[in-house]
């Protein structure tokens, strides 16, 4: 559904990667751009857990495209709804125009259900959301 995926990932590579999680962020990365969306799913999912808005972004994007989970555009809304409370200015911003962006394709209640898991999602910190 999102186009701009591949190029945004190389974008997000560039400025993004510094800190702790850098490693197994790029690691997370690195296997998404080689196709192993097993090992990509894997690491960004436990960063994801961990409070990562870099992963919960890029998980939203996996399963808003169905890549190597099947597309689900709940599990995409809430990933991008939680990447957009939890990041930078600047992913806070990505986060909510792609949540939007696939909210524009859900039904009233599918939006509401995404948005009730987020909450529940943040509410206990992330354990059990992935």
């Amino acid at each position: 559904m999102i186009s701009k995926w591949n190029a945004l990932f190389m974008l997000v590579a560039v400025l993004f990667f510094s800190g702790a999680w850098a490693g197994r962020l790029e690691e997370g990365m690195a296997a998404y751009e080689r196709r192993d969306y097993d090992t990509a799913l894997k690491t960004l999912g436990r960063l994801a857990s961990e409070g990562d808005a870099v992963a919960q972004f890029f998980l939203g994007g996996m399963y808003s495209d169905g890549q190597g989970v099947p597309q689900d555009y709940v599990l995409a809304h809430m990933w991008f709804n939680i990447a957009a409370a939890n990041g930078d200015v600047n992913y806070r911003v990505l986060a909510s125009k792609d949540r939007d962006m696939l909210a524009d394709t859900m039904t009233r209640k599918q939006i509401a259900q995404a948005q009730d898991m987020a909450r529940d999602c943040l509410a206990k910190n992330y354990k059990g959301c992935y």
